[in-house]
């Protein structure tokens, strides 16, 4: 009597279990599907708002190019190495807003670091190495239109954290090295409370946040938010 109580708890505690299984193997399955579904719908967004953008900022690249070359007659844009999503390599794109000797000039205004003593990033008002131009080209980021051409590549989102270049990620802590695990953006939380007024732990912190709770209707949120960000300047040099 006791085996046959025995074999019939197995029985149903075997049944349980196979339940169990199914149970989980269909909610991870659900789970893959939404985040398909949402990272889709994300690049689709991307897609439309980039080729959106370039064609209605057209006029302003092309007044853009002009300024920068009748300033100094050197190059319009110039490429530079960042770091993406899980710490890949990609070329960015940007209209070119200094002088072009700036990277030695750099060496020499080190201690004028607006960010501190860290040494991750470096922001400066009044930057010396700032042509006319480049101050209303970077006070209304038109320095980081070209970046909606890296949108349509796929190597950067409309909405993502700012990419590094390689330099700033050989400083980074395990914490900071978090930031690289969204794909990069043109505009993230930060550049809509006060770019470069936020020191880099704060520009980490507000990045970590956003990776932690990004969706469709933040992302809407935040590119509503850039443009008012945008045309005031605050914290742009």
């Amino acid at each position: 009597m006791q085996k046959e109580s025995n074999f019939w708890a197995k029985e149903i505690l075997s049944g349980d279990v196979e339940k169990w299984h199914r149970r989980s193997a269909l909610k991870r399955l659900r789970w893959r599907v939404i985040i398909r579904m949402t990272l889709g719908l994300k690049r689709l967004v991307d897609i439309v708002g980039a080729l959106a953008a370039i064609v209605i900022s057209s006029p302003i690249f092309i007044l853009t190019a002009l300024a920068i070359k009748l300033d100094d007659g050197g190059p319009v844009l110039f490429k530079q190495i960042r770091v993406g999503a899980g710490g890949e390599l990609f070329e960015i794109w940007k209209f070119r807003s200094m002088v072009l000797n700036a990277d030695q000039i750099k060496d020499e205004i080190l201690e004028q670091n607006a960010h501190g003593d860290s040494g991750v990033t470096f922001k400066m008002k009044d930057d010396p190495r700032i042509t006319k131009p480049g101050k209303w080209i970077r006070k209304l980021s038109i320095d980081e239109f070209p970046q909606f051409f890296n949108v349509l590549i796929g190597n950067m989102s409309l909405v993502g954290p700012r990419p590094p270049v390689p330099r700033e990620v050989a400083l980074y802590g395990a914490r900071h090295l978090r930031r690289l695990r969204a794909k990069p953006g043109i505009t993230c939380l930060w550049q809509i409370g006060g770019r470069a007024d936020i020191d880099f732990e704060g520009q980490v912190r507000l990045d970590l946040q956003y990776i932690h709770s990004q969706g469709f209707w933040s992302d809407l949120v935040i590119l509503i938010k850039t443009v008012p960000a945008v045309l005031l300047g605050k914290g742009a040099y």
